[in-house]
């Protein structure tokens, strides 16, 4: 079902069984396949490829030329950069063993989540089988094999964590204005990291695998 008010350029190649939220805008030779799912208030940019089943939450932004494969679920608010790619086959081959052409039940999709509020950057690769956590971005051309913890600034190939960001999108950093720490540093400095932008503040989480907000106003930031 396409809602009344969603925006559909002529030169969409949208197939059967394509649902479109309120809002939701779908550019020039975009393709969407049997099943996808787009919620409210999306941009699907231009040359976007969305494959079937695909799920994409309210205001999610597909930027020209990204790829979302079958498999992918996307949460709320995401960010989905020019040129990422979005794969589902963690070995993937043309053929069989046996050397006859690979058919859908050769081989298993291997899903990706997206949570809410995360960003993938320009020309970044998530790898099938991960998951990217809430309010996590990627760096442009990142290659993306493991999961990504939440709020976790990721760069490279393969990805590594550079430091931590805020709901709003900048860096944090500790009380002695420090950027927080990267995989090699350590975990998260006793007091915790600061936004100076918006004045949101997180705390460490057991084991210091990732941060929580702990003050300030951790709503969801509407995009």
């Amino acid at each position: 079902m396409i809602d009344p008010s969603a925006r559909v350029h002529p030169t969409v190649d949208l197939e059967d069984g394509v649902s479109i939220g309120a809002g939701s805008s779908v550019w020039h030779r975009a393709q969407l396949r049997t099943g996808a799912t787009i919620g409210r208030e999306c941009v699907i940019g231009r040359d976007a490829f969305i494959d079937e089943g695909v799920v994409l939450g309210d205001r999610v932004k597909v930027q020209n030329g990204a790829l979302v494969y079958h498999g992918v679920t996307v949460e709320d608010g995401v960010f989905i950069g020019p040129g990422a790619i979005l794969t589902n086959d963690r070995y993937p081959r043309a053929i069989t063993s046996s050397g006859q052409p690979a058919r859908g039940d050769d081989w298993t999709v291997s899903p990706i989540l997206l949570r809410e509020g995360c960003s993938i950057g320009a020309g970044a690769i998530v790898v099938a089988g991960t998951r990217v956590g809430r309010f996590a971005t990627v760096g442009a051309g990142a290659v993306v094999t493991r999961d990504v913890a939440d709020h976790a600034l990721v760069v490279g190939n393969p990805a590594r964590r550079l430091g931590w960001v805020c709901a709003c999108g900048q860096r944090l950093r500790d009380a002695a204005d420090r950027p927080g720490p990267a995989d090699t540093d350590g975990g998260v400095p006793p007091g915790g990291l600061a936004c100076a932008a918006c004045g949101r503040t997180y705390a460490r989480t057991p084991g210091d695998a990732s941060i929580t907000p702990s003050s300030g106003p951790h709503e969801a930031l509407a995009r």
